[in-house]
C-alpha cells in the first residue's frame, strides 16, 4: 500500500527522492530483522525437534555397500597387493598383511552401515511438519545471509542516491545557504571541481585494483564509486548550465570569500585530500582508497541512515509537541524549559547515535517551544544546538558501540556506566550557567496549580508509552531480543511506524488539526520523512566518507607520528590530549574521527597511564565540544539549517551585553568546556 501510494501520481522527481532511499532502508530493516528472526527459528526448531541442525537437509543415502564380501575383497586386495603390469617388476614387493586388512575391512563395513542407519533416522524424522518449518527457517536465513553480502553496494547506492539528491535541492552541509545567482555559481563550480577530484581518484583506484595481481572483492563497489561521482560531477554540471530562480537574483555579495561560505564542507575536505595526495604524495588513489574505508563498517553506517530516516519519521509524529505541551502547565522560565530540553532530548540522541541526529530531527521544536515560552533566539538556539551532546555517552549510542568494536581494552558496559556520570555532570553545568546568565527572576508555577493540567498533559502520552511497550515486550518474549545497542536500528523503526499507525488511524482530532495537506495519510507521512530523510542522509554520509579521506592525510602525513610516546607528566598529557581531540572534532565528523583516534591517539594515551575508560570519555566529550566550537562548528550549522536562515539572522538583532549577543556560541562553549576540565581532572585526582 505505502509503495503503491509512493508511485502513484508521482512526479519523476517525487519518485526519485523517495522510492529507491525508502526501498533500501526497508530492505536494511527487513534484513535485520530476519537475523533476529532466524536466530529465534533456530531456537524454536531444536526446542521441538532435538538435533534440529541435523534436519536442515536431507543427509543422502550413502553410496558404500554395508554388507560386502569380506573374503573376496580380501583376495581382491592380496591379488592387488603383488603390483600391477610392467610396474611390479621396478619394486620389491611387501608382504601381504591379511590381518590388518581384514580389520580395516570390517571398521569400513561399521562406517558405512552407520551412515545408513544415520540417513535412514534422517529420512524418518523428515514429516511435512519438519518440512514446512526448516523451508521457512532457511529462507529467512537466506534473507539475511544475501542482506549481510550486499551491505557495501547496499550502502554506496544509498549514499550516491541521496547525495545526488541533496545536491539537486542544493543542501548540503555548509555555513551558509545560497541565495544570490553569484552564490549559487561560486559553490556549483567548487562542487564540480571537488567531485571531479573524487572522480579522478575513484577511476585510479580502480584501474589499479583491476592491474595489480591480487583478486578483486566487490568489483561492483568500485565501479559505483566512479559512477557515483560521476552522477555528482554532472548535476553540478547541468545545475551551471540551467540554474533554478532565486529571490535575491540580481543581488552581489560584498566579497568572494562571502561567497566562498556556501561551499558545503565536504568539498573543502576532497580540495584539501586532493591537493594533499596528488601534488604531495602523487598518490592518485589516496582519497578514493581511504573514501572506501566507510564500506569496511557498512552496517554500521546503514544503521546511521536507519536512525536519520527514524529522526524524520518522528519528526512526522505528534510525539515532541505533545512532550512538550506536558511542561506548559508548569509555566516555566526559559532557562529551566532548556534544561529540561537538555534532558529530554538526550534520551532519543542515545537511540539515535550523534548529537547532529537529534538536531535534524527535533530541533526545531525544541526551538520553537523554547521561544513559545519566552526565551530570546540566541538562548534557544545555544539550547537546540545543544540539545544532543548531552547523549551521546548514554546506552545504547552507536558511537559508543563503535568505540568498542575497535578497541578491545574497553567494553560497552564500562563506557556506558561511566557515561551516565559525564551526563549527569554536563546537565549540572549547564543548570548552573543558564541559572548564572539569566535575565529575569526564575518562574515556576505552583503544584497545586500545575499538576492536574499536567497529568491531563499526560493523558494522550499514554496510547504512545503502551505501544512501545507492547512491541519491545514482542521482540522480547517472541524474538528474546531486548532493545539494546545492538537491536536498536532495526526495533526503533519498527516501532516508529506503529506510532505513526496509531496516529493516522486512530487520532482524528490531531489529523483535523495538522496545518498540511494529506498530513492525515499514512502514505504521505512515509514519502515526506522518507524525502526529508533522503537529503540528510546525502549530506551527512558524504561528509562522513571525506572525513575518513581526511584522517587517512592526518595519518600518512605524520603529524601525529612526530608526537612524543611519552610526556613528563599526566597533566600535559591530558592538556595534550584535549587539545588533540578538540581539534579533530572540530573538523571531522564523530565516527570518522573514532577511527583515526582508535589508530594514533588513543595509543599515546594508554602509554602515558591514561585509563582507556577515561580517555574515551575525554574523546567524547572534546568531539562535542568540537562540533559547538567555531569555525566550523557542525551542531551550529545543523541548527541553523532546521531552524532557517532568518531566524537564525534576527538573532544577531537582539540587545545586550556581549554575552546576551553572543549567548548562542558562548553557552555551549563554557559549559561543554567546563564538562571537559571536570571529566578530565577529577578521575585523575580522586583515581
Amino acid at each position: 500500500m505505502i509503495l503503491l501510494g509512493i508511485i502513484k501520481f508521482r512526479s519523476y522527481r517525487d519518485w526519485f527522492s523517495t522510492l529507491p532511499v525508502f526501498l533500501l532502508l526497508i530492505a536494511v530493516i527487513i534484513a535485520g530483522n530476519s537475523e533476529i528472526i532466524h536466530a529465534r527459528l533456530l531456537n524454536v526448531g531444536e526446542f521441538l525437534w532435538q538435533d534440529y541442525f541435523t534436519l536442515r537437509a536431507d543427509i543422502p543415502i550413502p553410496d558404500c555397500n554395508r554388507d560386502p564380501d569380506i573374503e573376496a575383497e580380501l583376495t581382491k586386495l592380496e591379488a592387488e597387493s603383488g603390483g600391477i603390469g610392467e610396474l611390479k617388476d621396478l619394486f620389491d614387493a611387501e608382504p601381504f598383511d591379511r590381518q590388518a586388512a581384514l580389520i580395516s575391512l570390517q571398521n569400513s563395513r561399521l562406517l558405512c552401515q552407520e551412515k545408513h542407519a544415520l540417513a535412514q533416522q534422517n529420512q524418518a524424522r523428515i514429516t511435512p511438519a519438519v518440512i514446512i518449518f526448516r523451508a521457512l527457517e532457511t529462507s529467512v536465513a537466506g534473507i539475511s545471509l544475501f542482506a549481510l553480502e550486499k551491505q557495501r553496494m547496499i550502502l554506496i547506492l544509498t549514499i550516491f542516491i541521496c547525495a545526488v539528491i541533496c545536491t539537486i535541492k542544493q543542501h548540503h552541509i555548509a555555513f551558509r545557504s545560497i541565495v544570490t545567482i553569484q552564490e549559487h555559481y561560486v559553490s556549483t563550480i567548487a562542487q564540480l571541481l571537488g567531485n571531479i577530484v573524487m572522480l579522478l581518484s575513484a577511476c585510479c583506484y580502480t584501474t589499479s585494483i583491476y592491474q595489480s595481481a591480487t583478486v578483486v572483492g566487490h568489483p561492483e563497489i568500485y565501479l559505483l564509486l566512479i559512477a557515483g561521482f560521476a552522477c555528482l560531477s554532472a548535476v553540478n554540471l547541468y545545475q551551471l548550465i540551467k540554474p533554478q530562480q532565486y529571490h535575491n537574483a540580481h543581488k552581489t555579495s560584498d566579497s568572494m570569500l562571502h561567497d566562498m561560505l556556501t561551499i558545503p564542507l565536504y568539498i573543502f575536505m576532497s580540495f584539501f585530500v586532493g591537493c594533499y595526495f596528488f601534488l604531495i604524495e602523487n598518490h592518485w588513489a589516496g582519497p578514493a582508497i581511504f573514501f572506501s574505508l566507510l564500506f569496511d563498517q557498512a552496517g554500521l553506517f546503514l544503521n546511521i541512515g536507519l536512525y536519520i530516516w527514524v529522526g524524520m519519521l518522528l519528526k512526522r509524529t505528534q510525539i515532541g509537541d505533545l512532550v512538550f505541551k506536558v511542561f506548559i502547565p508548569w509555566r516555566m522560565s526559559p532557562e529551566i524549559l532548556a534544561f529540561v530540553a537538555l534532558i529530554v532530548m538526550a534520551v532519543p540522541t542515545a537511540y539515535t547515535g550523534a548529537s547532529g541526529i537529534i538536531i535534524i530531527a527535533m530541533g526545531a521544536i525544541v526551538y520553537e517551544e523554547l521561544r513559545r515560552v519566552g526565551a530570546r533566539r540566541q538562548l534557544a538556539l545555544a539550547a537546540t544546538a545543544m540539545t544532543g551532546s548531552a547523549g551521546v555517552v548514554l546506552r545504547p549510542c552507536l558511537l559508543v558501540v563503535l568505540i568498542a568494536a575497535l578497541n578491545k581494552e574497553v567494553v560497552t558496559d564500562q563506557l556506558f556506566s561511566w557515561g551516565f556520570k559525564v551526563f549527569m555532570t554536563t546537565a549540572v553545568v549547564f543548570l548552573v550557567f543558564v541559572m548564572l546568565t539569566k535575565r529575569e527572576k526564575l518562574h515556576l508555577a505552583p503544584v497545586r496549580e500545575a499538576f492536574k493540567p499536567f497529568l491531563r498533559a499526560l493523558m494522550p502520552l499514554i496510547p504512545y508509552t503502551l505501544i512501545v511497550l507492547l512491541i519491545s515486550l514482542a521482540y522480547i518474549y517472541l524474538l528474546n531480543v531486548s532493545l539494546d545497542e545492538f537491536s536498536a536500528p532495526v526495533i526503533l523503526p519498527v516501532i516508529i511506524l506503529g506510532l505513526i499507525i496509531y496516529e493516522k488511524f486512530f487520532v482524528r482530532l490531531v489529523q483535523i488539526a495538522s496545518p498540511e495537506k494529506d498530513a492525515h495519510k499514512f502514505e504521505y507521512t512515509i514519502r515526506m520523512a522518507s524525502s526529508e530523510a533522503s537529503i540528510h542522509i546525502g549530506a551527512l554520509l558524504l561528509l562522513m566518507g571525506l572525513s575518513f579521506a581526511l584522517g587517512g592525510v592526518i595519518e600518512r602525513s605524520g603529524i601525529l607520528s612526530n608526537i612524543p610516546d611519552t610526556f613528563a607528566s599526566v597533566w600535559l598529557t591530558l592538556g595534550f590530549l584535549i587539545l588533540v581531540l578538540v581539534i579533530i572534532g572540530m573538523i571531522m565528523d564523530p565516527f570518522g574521527a573514532v577511527v583515526l583516534v582508535s589508530g594514533t591517539v588513543a595509543q599515546i594515551a594508554y602509554n602515558n597511564g591514561i585509563n582507556p575508560v577515561h580517555f574515551w570519555m575525554i574523546t567524547l566529550v572534546s568531539f562535542e565540544l568540537g562540533y559547538l566550537t567555531p569555525p566550523v562548528a557542525l551542531n551550529h550549522l545543523l541548527t541553523r539549517q532546521m531552524v532557517g536562515h532568518e531566524e537564525t539572522a534576527k538573532a544577531y538583532l537582539e540587545d545586550g551585553c556581549f554575552w546576551y549577543r553572543h549567548e548562542k556560541i558562548l553557552l555551549p562553549l563554557v559549559t561543554m568546556g567546563t564538562t571537559l576540565l571536570l571529566v578530565a581532572i577529577v578521575p585523575v585526582l580522586f583515581g
